[in-house]
């Protein structure tokens, strides 16, 4: 593969192009696409794409996307992350770009084993865009792997890079907000309450002000940048819906992130898995006794629950009914 390439004639036309397919690719097709618009003009053979935490140990992975690679390079990488020193100089810095040729900067015997990594995976000759929150060691990179290592990275395609990493991290933002908005509009009931997106260590990516406003209600002093310990204890146990004191919150788990729809509390929530069955039949115009037959109780009993059922919703008609499960959806 031949690398000396000059800086793109029209940049404009590719930025254009790289936020137009943010708009219009789905969330599992979007950083293949953009990857491929920096192939165009920055040629690489494999990619990895994600965001992490830094610890002194190496970095801890939040989420990846791996272009051109297989799972097995990740678990290759944990035993000898630590030796990554290359990593280390880039990482804890905001808006840096760096170029490494392997073969040179882990000639030291003590990286060996790192070394072995990067000839083994096809990492003779890596960039890596970065932008880090020192305050919190959270990082958002790119890194771009040439396989032939005399396919030395220039100083021009680094400062193009520099120029283009902020451009497509911003864009993957942009996408993931529209696959909110998607899931949003197939959700009518919950679409006018508050949105956030976030990994599954609970680091928040995007939150819009209704969110934000319910949470530090729920929650006094809440910092806004990971989301509650109980909030995260319920949706990483596999709980659909999380039940506050003041707000709820729906996840939606895609692609290793959290699409999280949130709303204030109503008394519909105070209803029992029981009731909220029996409350939706009501609301179809199914009568208690015909309630009763379907759940195979007396038609007693369905209507003693029918009666706490309107008590907890203070409601007296059908109507009023139906608009209160609405609240809930």
């Amino acid at each position: 593969m031949h690398y000396d390439r000059d800086m793109p004639a029209d940049f404009n036309t590719l930025l254009l192009r790289l936020y137009r397919l943010s708009q219009e690719l789905p969330i599992q097709h979007f950083q293949d696409a953009a990857l491929a618009q920096i192939k165009r003009v920055l040629p690489f053979d494999s990619s990895m794409w994600g965001t992490a935490t830094t610890k002194p140990e190496g970095i801890d992975i939040h989420t990846v996307h791996l272009h051109e690679k297989s799972p097995e390079m990740l678990l290759a990488y944990e035993p000898v992350k630590h030796q990554d020193s290359a990593a280390a100089t880039v990482f804890g810095k905001s808006h840096v770009t760096r170029t490494f040729h392997a073969e040179s900067w882990f000639s030291d015997q003590k990286t060996r084993e790192l070394r072995d990594f990067l000839r083994r995976f096809g990492h003779e000759n890596i960039f890596i865009a970065a932008d880090s929150n020192p305050r919190t060691n959270f990082v958002h990179w790119i890194s771009l792997y040439r396989a032939d290592k005399e396919a030395h990275c220039t100083e021009d395609e680094r400062l193009l890079l520099g120029q283009l990493a902020p451009h497509v991290m911003q864009a993957l933002a942009m996408n993931r907000v529209m696959h909110l908005d998607h899931l949003e509009a197939a959700d009518k009931a919950l679409s006018p309450y508050g949105s956030a997106i976030a990994d599954a260590c609970g680091v928040l990516y995007h939150s819009d002000p209704q969110f934000k406003g319910l949470a530090q209600a729920e929650w006094n002093g809440w910092s806004g940048l990971i989301l509650p310990a109980d909030l995260m204890d319920a949706l990483s146990s596999g709980h659909e819906r999380f039940i506050g004191r003041t707000m709820v919150v729906r996840q939606y788990v895609e692609h290793g992130l959290l699409f999280l729809k949130a709303r204030s509390r109503c008394l519909a929530d105070l209803l029992t898995l029981r009731e909220w069955t029996i409350a939706r039949l009501i609301a179809k115009g199914e009568s208690h006794k015909e309630i009763a037959r379907a759940l195979n109780r007396s038609p007693a009993t369905v209507r003693n629950q029918i009666q706490v059922i309107y008590e907890k919703l203070q409601v007296g008609s059908i109507a009023m009914l139906i608009e209160a499960l609405r609240r809930a959806e």
